[in-house]
């Protein structure tokens, strides 16, 4: 008989998250539902500004996709403005947003999906000395490795669960069946746990170096850049490659064969496929290398069907959203041009389930020419190896076989987490060469960082970009000089849409059908497979009351 699971919140993402499943005799899942429990009003707070402001607006969707937002605001307006920003500003945009690459992978692998891997109980009984022996088996110089080290690990774990004080370590499913790493293997990734509450932070740092500040930047207008002492400057220059040098240190000794480690001993759910989901993938081309933005450091295009063979050519008007499982009005398909932001709320049942098929969630439903898709870290690197990207293609082999797995294996939980440290340690290594073009320009004299523009009467205009969690997409239509029309397609918006008039079921939600529980009361395998995607449920939504359509007010004592 079938049975209802609800898990609200999800944990340990940006935002707020809730899913519901039915599980079969056997604890598998049969159906899901993902749902975004607070509503985004930032489409309707922006109608009537000056389009120069959105970028400032938008960055605040969320306290950590903030430079994100703000990029693809910008793009938006220069789209729109008919303007295109020079050289140097469109380095010193690659460089802040790479930096965010860095720290924000890190961050998400250990920090906010290490713990459906590891099993921290289980490092408190690993041998140390054999925990030297493994790390070096999977690099030849480990990230902070030595017997030391890691008996003072394990007496710093010791003493957090003598205390009873447990932090980020509490309420987790320690000893379910479906942690498969050896003592050994949970004491290093904790060990780089603990080292990675410092790195990420050199990350941040970076992305202030040219920002102004982490987060939420302040260095972009549109035409090109405002932190131009800091873009011509040697030494500031000179300190973010000395912090760039230390990322790439942790990225290339402790993240890369953390994640080579944990593949070892989850293969088979890989090779299984567990998580897959809609196997259709969506990029929209990031890192621009020219300034005619025809040579991109990331590709653009699709794949469907996880058909490798057939990439496809990507239609910005085949891209809408649709609302007939989302709490609010609907008009049909739209593009976002024409986008449509009223909410109309009708909750759940009195046991606290979902109404059947109706609506559902604050997430709408994107679609490309009718079909979900995901985006995000592996999308990108499907889009790239189907198109036969020399770079990114021998890098993704080069892990595969150093692995021991197929490339099939991609289409999986452990295949999306995978594909996140490689394309991390290649955008690692183009940084430094983004540093030297600019310092080859200023030394030739080029030191432009802004083109002039003003607002024009009417027009429209898109940013479509690849932050770290996928293709992000800003739509804005301008009449008499102010925004008439503003629409953000992100991510997480992408990957956690509801079922669309079809009954096509999203990202999240395909995901997870045919994941077995290994205890029906611990639903490990769910998470683990929804952290996989690094879901940010912030850029999607954000707080107002459904009753008075108030934004909540809040009294500091």
């Amino acid at each position: 008989m079938a049975k209802r699971m609800i898990i609200d919140p999800i944990t340990r993402i940006e935002g707020h998250l809730r899913i519901e499943v039915e599980l079969d005799a056997t604890n598998t899942v049969r159906d899901a539902w993902s749902s975004i429990t607070l509503w985004r009003g930032f489409e309707t707070i922006l109608k009537g500004r000056d389009p120069r402001d959105a970028g400032l607006i938008t960055q605040r969707f969320c306290g950590v996709c903030t430079y994100v937002h703000y990029e693809a605001s910008i793009l938006a307006c220069e789209d729109a403005f008919k303007v295109r920003p020079p050289a140097n500003a469109r380095l010193v945009r690659n460089l802040i947003s790479g930096a965010q690459y860095l720290y924000d992978h890190v961050m998400h692998f250990y920090h906010l999906h290490g713990l459906d891997w590891v099993d921290i109980t289980s490092a408190l009984t690993a041998d140390p000395k054999k925990a030297v022996e493994m790390a070096r088996a999977y690099c030849p110089n480990p990230y902070n490795c030595s017997e030391t080290h890691y008996k003072a690990v394990q007496q710093r774990l010791t003493k957090f669960v003598q205390s009873g004080r447990l932090g980020p370590f509490a309420n987790a499913y320690w000893g379910n069946p479906s942690y498969k790493l050896p003592p050994e293997a949970n004491l290093i990734i904790t060990s780089h746990y603990l080292d990675a509450l410092q790195v990420s932070k050199i990350g941040a740092t970076m992305t202030a170096i040219f920002g102004g500040k982490n987060p939420h930047p302040q260095s972009l207008v549109v035409g090109g850049i405002s932190s131009v002492m800091d873009a011509l400057d040697a030494s500031r220059l000179g300190e973010y490659l000395f912090r760039l040098k230390e990322m790439k240190n942790f990225i290339e000794n402790a993240y890369i064969p953390d994640v080579l480690l944990a593949a070892a001993y989850y293969k088979e759910e890989g090779l299984k496929g567990l998580g897959g989901g809609v196997k259709n993938y969506l990029a929209y081309g990031g890192f621009p290398l020219d300034d005619g933005w025809t040579n991109l450091l990331f590709p653009r295009g699709l794949v469907r069907a996880a058909d490798v063979a057939h990439p496809m050519t990507l239609d910005e008007e085949k891209i809408t959203e649709e609302v007939s499982h989302a709490w609010y009005q609907d008009k049909g398909p739209l593009h976002p041009y024409k986008g449509w932001t009223y909410p109309e709320y009708t909750g759940y049942d009195k046991e606290g389930h979902l109404k059947g098929s109706e609506k559902y969630s604050w997430c709408k439903a994107p679609r490309y020419d009718g079909l979900p898709y995901e985006v995000g870290p592996l999308a990108r690197l499907v889009v790239a190896y189907a198109q036969g990207h020399k770079e990114l293609k021998n890098l993704i082999d080069g892990t595969l076989k150093a692995a021991g797995l197929p490339v099939t294996v991609l289409f999986s939980t452990l295949g999306r987490t995978a594909a996140r440290a490689i394309e991390t340690k290649y955008v690692a290594d183009h940084i430094e060469g983004w540093v030297n073009e600019l310092i080859k320009n200023v030394k030739a004299g080029d030191t432009r960082t802004w083109t002039k523009c003003d607002v024009p009467k009417k027009g429209e205009g898109r940013g479509m970009t690849e932050p770290p969690r996928g293709a992000l997409g800003h739509w804005i239509r301008i009449e008499d000089k102010v925004i008439a029309n503003y629409q953000a397609i992100v991510p997480s918006t992408w990957n956690c849409s509801p079922r669309d008039k079809g009954g096509r079921r999203g990202p999240y939600e395909e995901s997870l059908i045919g994941l077995k529980l290994a205890k029906a009361d611990e639903p490990l395998e769910i998470i683990r497979t929804i952290h996989s995607f690094d879901p940010c449920m912030a850029c999607a939504v954000h707080i107002i009351d459904p009753q008075t359509n108030e934004i909540r007010k809040y009294r500091v004592a």
